[in-house]
C-alpha cells in the first residue's frame, strides 16, 4: 500500500460553502435532497432523441428549466449553449449564490477563481449534430463552426468563467465515471497545498444518443429496474445532470463569517490496470481507494458511518465493489450503512461523483440515509447493511465511491464536521 507523501505540518481543511445539484429529481439542492430523502425514482421513456431501435427505451431525464439564471452571458451567449452546459450553468449559479462569494471580501479577487470541472461526454451532443449535418448534407456549413468549438470540454468550463466573471485557470477531468469526483479531489489537494484558497468545482454530463447507444451496444443497460446490489441486478440506468460546489479552506470560510455546509475530508484515488471496461474481481483497487481516502482524511473505517457505494447494478460492479467495502470494512461492515443512490437518478457518468458527495453532504447535514430503490433480494456478498427504505440517522463521516472504465477509482470522506469548530459561522 502506497500512502500520498504528507504535505505540509497543518494543510488547510477544505469545506463547502455553496453547493448546487441538477438531476431528475429537480433543478434545486432541496428539491433533491427530498428526493433522495424520501426515496423517489426518476425514470421514464427518453424523449430527447429517437430510441426506437434500442433495447433499453429509459432514462432518467432531467426537466431542464426554460429561463437560465441571470449572469453575465450575452443572450447570444445562452442561445449557442448545448444541453450540458445548461445543466452546469444551473448548478454553478446555485452554487455561486450560496457561496456569497464577492469582491468586497478582504484580499479576495472573484475573477481569479480556478475552476475544476468532471466530464465525460462534455459537449457530446453538439458532436452528434456536426457530424449528421457533414454525412446528411456535407456542402451545408450552418452552424457546423460554432458545433465544433461548443462541442470541445474546456468549453463549457469557459462558458461558466464569462457567466461569472472568472479569470483564474481552468481544469477539465475526464477519467470516465470517476471524473466528478476526482474533480473534487484535485480541488481539495489545491487547497490543502496552498496553490488556493477558493475554487468552483464539480461535474457533469447530459444525455445524449451516441453514448446511450452504445451502453445499449455494450448490453450494459438494464431492460428492467436499476437494482444495485440485487441478486438478480441486470445492468445500469443512464441520468443526466450536475453538482457544483464552491470549496475553500476553512480559514477563508471563519475569516468572512460564511456558513459551511460540510468538509471534504479526504481523497484517494487509485487505477488497478486490469480490464479495458470491468473492475478487479475482488476490488483490489476500490479497495486502496477507500483507504486512501481515509489515511488522508486521518479517520478509520469505523468512523465512517455511512458510504454512498459506486453501485450500478452490474453484476461485475457490485461484486468487487461489495468485496472491497467488505475487506475495507472488516467487522465494522456488519452495522456499516451502505446505499447506491443511482437506483433513483441513474448513472450521470462525469457527474456521478460530484452529485453522489452532493447527496452525503445533504445526508451529513440533514440527518438521513438515502435508500437503494428496488433491491428487493440482496446479494448476500454484501457483508455490510444494504439501506432499502429511508431511515433518520446521525453520521459524522461519510464515504463516496466512484468508479470507471478503465480501472479509475476515487473515494472522497465527507465530515459533518464538529459543532464545536462551526458554531460561530454555522447559521
Amino acid at each position: 500500500m502506497l500512502f500520498p507523501v504528507p504535505g505540509p505540518l497543518s494543510p488547510p481543511r477544505v469545506v463547502v460553502t455553496g453547493a448546487g445539484v441538477i438531476t431528475a429529481l429537480g433543478a434545486t439542492w432541496s428539491a433533491n435532497a427530498e428526493g433522495f430523502r424520501t426515496g423517489r425514482t426518476a425514470f421514464r421513456p427518453v424523449t430527447l432523441f429517437d430510441v426506437s431501435r434500442q433495447r433499453v427505451k429509459m432514462a432518467a431525464e432531467v426537466d431542464l428549466p426554460s429561463v437560465l439564471p441571470k449572469t453575465l452571458l450575452t443572450r447570444r451567449d445562452e442561445q449557442r449553449l448545448d444541453r450540458a452546459t445548461r445543466l452546469l450553468l444551473h448548478a454553478a449559479a446555485e452554487a455561486w449564490k450560496e457561496a456569497g462569494w464577492e469582491a468586497s471580501d478582504q484580499g479576495f479577487t472573484p475573477s481569479a477563481i480556478p475552476i475544476v470541472l468532471g466530464t465525460t461526454s462534455g459537449g457530446m451532443t453538439m458532436g452528434q449534430d456536426y457530424f449528421r449535418q457533414a454525412i446528411s448534407a456535407p456542402a451545408r456549413r450552418w452552424r457546423q463552426a460554432t458545433r465544433v468549438t461548443q462541442y470541445q470540454a474546456q468549453n463549457q468550463a469557459m462558458m461558466i468563467a464569462r457567466a461569472f466573471g472568472f479569470e483564474g485557470p481552468i481544469t477539465i477531468i475526464a477519467n470516465a465515471c470517476a471524473s466528478g469526483a476526482n474533480a473534487i479531489g484535485h480541488t481539495w489537494s489545491l487547497l490543502r497545498h496552498g496553490h488556493a484558497t477558493r475554487v468552483l468545482t464539480g461535474g457533469y454530463d447530459a444525455l445524449c444518443q451516441l453514448v446511450f447507444s452504445g451502453f445499449d451496444s455494450l448490453q450494459a443497460l438494464t431492460p428492467t429496474t436499476c437494482r444495485p446490489f440485487d441478486r438478480k441486478r441486470d445492468g445500469l440506468a443512464l441520468g443526466e445532470g450536475a453538482a457544483v460546489f464552491a470549496l475553500e479552506t476553512l480559514d477563508s470560510a471563519v475569516a468572512r463569517g460564511a456558513a459551511i455546509l460540510g468538509e471534504i475530508a479526504g481523497y484517494g484515488a487509485v487505477n488497478d490496470a486490469y480490464h479495458l471496461t470491468q473492475p478487479h474481481p475482488e476490488g483490489a483497487a476500490a479497495f486502496e481507494s477507500m483507504t486512501l481516502a481515509c489515511h488522508s482524511a486521518g479517520v478509520t473505517p469505523e468512523q465512517i458511518g455511512y458510504v454512498n457505494a459506486h453501485g450500478t447494478a452490474t453484476p461485475l460492479n457490485d461484486s468487487a465493489e461489495a468485496a472491497a467495502i467488505n475487506r475495507w470494512a472488516g467487522t465494522h461492515g456488519a452495522t456499516l450503512s451502505v446505499s447506491s443512490t443511482k437506483s433513483s437518478i441513474g448513472h450521470l457518468l462525469g457527474a456521478a461523483g460530484a452529485v453522489e458527495a452532493g447527496v452525503c453532504l445533504m445526508a451529513l447535514r440533514e440527518g438521513w440515509l438515502p435508500p437503494t430503490m428496488a433491491t428487493e433480494s440482496i446479494d448476500p456478498q454484501c457483508a455490510f447493511r444494504l439501506v432499502t427504505r429511508p431511515e433518520s440517522a446521525r453520521v459524522d463521516y461519510a464515504l463516496s465511491n466512484s468508479f470507471g472504465f478503465g480501472g479509475a477509482n476515487a473515494s472522497l470522506v465527507i465530515g459533518r464536521g464538529k459543532m464545536d469548530e462551526r458554531r460561530a459561522v454555522v447559521s
